[in-house]
């Protein structure tokens, strides 16, 4: 069993039990469910660094990346960085977040924020407008092409914008479908934690025009995005980059100005 089939097990426990403590009608009178949300896909068009930055204490390939710092100043940092979109990690088991880590984002910045979770059910989706998220995440590896299509429409009905995570052929071509916004290509394996800009390269001649492209994992340099760039990806998603530093909303500037 690789480290995915792990984490989507727990997952299934762990959202059976938020299930039965908070219900949807609750999540539905939230304050911020009526919230305008603000599109990612746009601001990606619309940027010359494409910059998606992340907010994440650890993960299970890198164990402890930062424990030290507050979402707080990270959104601000991040913010004022200029960077296109915000992800905010709310696993708490294997990466340290939660969803008063998003809660606290919301209220901390104006950027759009991506909730950065493994989803397998459409509460999660209730619960990721509730807590201020403009955009999901879906993994094509762990869903089929069903929920794929049932959780995309969902969000889209929400206001929420959509980045379907790609790693291979098999899963681009289960996944394309008009209610998503972006196509993600995760460089990562994520059974051998391997990373490889090629399969954003070699994915992004199969990926249609229609969705905005983005580049997840592995990049760590300037030079990572202009490789990239020419094969049509319009963000980049950085975590463990940023994070890994004291002040992650300076490394961030100082990323974003020698990139453009």
């Amino acid at each position: 069993m690789n480290i995915l089939d792990k984490i989507v097990i727990d997952k299934r426990k762990e959202v059976d039990l938020r299930k039965s403590l908070i219900p949807t009608s609750q999540l539905e009178q939230s304050v911020l469910f009526t919230r305008t949300t603000t599109s990612l896909a746009q601001n990606l068009k619309n940027s010359k660094s494409g910059i998606i930055a992340e907010h994440k204490r650890r993960s299970p390939s890198k164990s402890v990346i930062n424990n030290g710092l507050n979402v707080q100043d990270v959104a601000i940092g991040y913010e004022n960085a200029g960077v296109c979109g915000m992800s905010v990690l709310t696993d708490g088991k294997y990466f340290g977040g939660s969803l008063d880590d998003l809660l606290t984002a919301r209220a901390s910045c104006n950027l759009p924020l991506l909730r950065k979770e493994f989803i397998i059910d459409e509460y999660q989706i209730l619960e990721a407008k509730a807590y201020g998220a403009d955009v999901i995440l879906l993994i094509a590896a762990i869903l089929t092409r069903d929920e794929i299509k049932q959780f995309s429409e969902l969000a889209k009905s929400l206001k929420l914008d959509v980045l379907l995570e790609v790693h291979n052929e098999d899963e681009l071509h289960k996944s394309i479908m008009p209610s998503l916004d972006m196509l993600g290509v995760n460089n990562r394996n994520l059974k051998t934690f391997d990373v490889s800009l090629n399969t954003s390269k070699a994915l992004s001649k199969i990926i249609p025009n229609d969705f905005v492209k983005v580049s997840e994992s592995g990049i760590s340099n300037i030079e990572s995005i202009k490789e990239l760039q020419p094969y049509g990806y319009q963000g980049f998603l950085i975590g463990e980059n940023f994070m890994k530093t004291n002040n992650p909303g300076e490394s961030a500037t100082v990323f974003i100005n020698s990139l453009i």
